[in-house]
């Protein structure tokens, strides 16, 4: 993410859920050297508070809280993050009972710290979006939770496309360069109808199923396991256009693609980016918008119909 990341903690339980989230993926630097960034992670033993809130099925959101100079992440009293951007620091602390919610753990709290620390000290934009892309060039992909990101994600894998990320991308506002952590994909199990490669398969019915917030639950394969050829970015990609998925279906199947103004696609965004849009880099990054190539995809009668929609913004 265009940073060093180094993380230090007495607890090898800890740093194995480190591991599990960011071990083996591809160094993608801005330029030649990038910020050295630490985070602490501590493992409070022995939850005995009468008050703890993880005695419930599931641990209670994040809430966020700004400092004068730390940003706080906060579940409860004994799982939360502190974060300063100006000492290029954080400390993740969580109880050992976070140990038996992996996913939370991972997503919720070390994420926390790592995609702020990231954001912040780099000034990037931090957006809920995928990626794709081909030989350095990548395609932004934006829409609602639920509008097909993950579904469009995997066919393009299929396809020979390189993923980036499939949910948050980080861009450089200058010079519209993403990058993002391809480490997982979530598939909803419906998705695995319409894949015809067997190996595809296989990988995403072996991997564990996970239950978000919403309830959805859904395949989270590991794409560092990927088999061949599904292959994540190596490196950062240059943004050469953007895509915004649509639940309406095509009426003429054979054009699922349309040019969008730009300033419909502002206005999508003033809806849809609402953390992204308080970030310094902001304004760079809505000028780039309104005056580079934007699109509506409407959905089309199989998802690869999509990726065959996309595909020649790439080249």
């Amino acid at each position: 993410m265009g940073a060093h990341f180094r993380f230090r903690s007495d607890s090898k339980a800890l740093l194995d859920v480190v591991d599990m989230a960011y071990a083996g993926l591809p160094a993608h630097l801005f330029a030649r050297e990038g910020p050295e960034l630490e985070v602490e992670l501590r493992l409070l033993p022995g939850d005995v508070d009468v008050g703890d809130t993880l005695v419930a099925e599931e641990p209670p959101s994040v809430r966020t809280r700004l400092g004068e100079r730390i940003v706080y992440g906060v579940m409860d009293a004994r799982n939360y993050v502190l974060v300063s951007p100006q000492v290029r620091r954080a400390r993740v602390v969580a109880s050992d009972r976070m140990l038996d919610r992996p996913y939370h753990l991972r997503y919720e709290l070390i994420e926390f710290a790592v995609f702020l620390l990231a954001a912040r000290c780099q000034g990037l934009v931090p957006l809920h979006a995928a990626c794709l892309g081909r030989d350095g060039r990548g395609v932004l992909v934006l829409g609602a939770s639920g509008a097909g990101k993950s579904t469009l994600a995997l066919h393009a894998l299929a396809a020979g496309l390189e993923l980036l990320s499939e949910d948050a991308v980080f861009v450089h506002p200058v010079g519209m360069v993403a990058t993002g952590i391809a480490n997982y994909l979530h598939v909803h199990a419906d998705a695995l109808e319409r894949i015809d490669d067997e190996a595809t398969r296989a990988w995403i019915e072996s991997s564990p199923v996970i239950r978000r917030r919403s309830g959805v639950r859904k395949h989270e394969a590991d794409l560092r396991r990927a088999p061949a050829p599904l292959r994540t970015a190596a490196t950062p990609l240059r943004l050469v256009a953007t895509v915004i998925l649509s639940t309406e279906p095509a009426e003429d199947p054979a054009a699922l693609l349309e040019p969008m103004p730009g300033r419909d696609a502002l206005a999508f965004l003033d809806t849809d980016q609402d953390y992204a849009r308080t970030q310094p880099g902001w304004d760079l990054f809505a000028r780039w918008i309104a005056s580079s190539p934007v699109y509506r995809l409407r959905r089309g009668r199989h998802p690869g119909d999509s990726v065959d929609a996309v595909r020649p913004l790439l080249d």
